[in-house]
């Protein structure tokens, strides 16, 4: 299957190791769509920095296409962590870096190479969501990260424009959770989940709802658990398994991933 994570790709750099990996919602996707063994692509936009040298080693080290990716001058997407006894604390970040500043708007040779996916994931803080609207008139599927901190005006933006939406809201309550997934479904839905932390994901899809429960481990790192699962759920539901059995795939995914420092490793030196 050939999927795309389109929009963001940052370093995250852990303050109190002076460490920084690779991340990005979007580019994540693509690194643990390979993982899984799919034909995976990333596109976005590098600065001309080291951190953004260094994501593009990771992905060069990992096989990941990325011909349609921009590269600018500037400084590449970049977040300030801390981690604190295996969850990661945000303190601030360059809000996309080059990413933000020079967003992709797409050629017509950008359409063509678009059409070839089965999926393209984005998400809240990928600086794509102008492209929503051309995206709809592809062939493939488009999965949507509204991350946690969504508002409203931002669901009803791209709701009705995606097949998949994934929420965080660990906040809500299994009842509050289950009303909140039946009021933003749309006709356009396939399948909308909300994970909830270390309670149970539930999904929705506009008929039933599933529950599945975390794997629970000792977390090296919880960065990226939320990318690892939903990954796994779209590779492993669009490869034709039942929404209940793809959670649980993504579930124990997320697991994995838990024991790997940062999103996926490639942790380097920084001053």
């Amino acid at each position: 299957m050939n999927v795309l994570g389109l929009g963001d790709n940052v370093v995250d750099k852990y303050v109190n190791l002076k460490i920084m990996y690779p991340g990005g919602n979007a580019l994540n996707f693509a690194v643990f769509a390979k993982k899984l063994g799919q034909d995976s692509s990333f596109m976005g936009v590098f600065g001309s920095d080291a951190e953004g040298k260094h994501v593009l080693s990771a992905l060069e080290d990992l096989g990941i296409e990325y011909s349609h990716s921009r590269f600018e001058s500037g400084e590449n997407g970049c977040a300030r962590v801390e981690i604190k006894e295996g969850d990661r604390i945000f303190l601030g970040s360059n809000e996309g870096g080059v990413t933000r500043e020079h967003p992709i708007q797409l050629t017509q040779a950008d359409r063509s190479y678009l059409e070839q996916f089965a999926l393209i994931h984005m998400g809240l803080y990928s600086h794509v969501n102008h492209l929503l609207e051309e995206l709809i008139d592809l062939p493939g599927k488009v999965s949507y990260d509204f991350s946690d901190d969504f508002s409203e005006e931002e669901i009803l933006r791209a709701i009705d424009k995606v097949n998949f939406g994934f929420f965080s809201v660990s906040h809500l309550s299994e009842d509050e959770t289950k009303a909140f997934l039946k009021k933003y479904f749309t006709p356009s839905n396939e399948v909308l989940i909300a994970t909830r932390g270390d309670k149970a994901a539930i999904g929705y899809d506009g008929q039933h709802y599933y529950e599945v429960n975390p794997v629970l481990r000792e977390p090296v790192d919880t960065m990226a658990a939320g990318d690892s699962f939903l990954t796994a759920f779209l590779i492993h539901y669009l490869s034709g398994e039942d929404i209940a059995s793809a959670m649980k795939k993504g579930n124990e995914f997320a697991g994995e991933s838990c024991m790997v420092e940062g999103s996926f490793g490639y942790g380097v030196s920084y001053e």
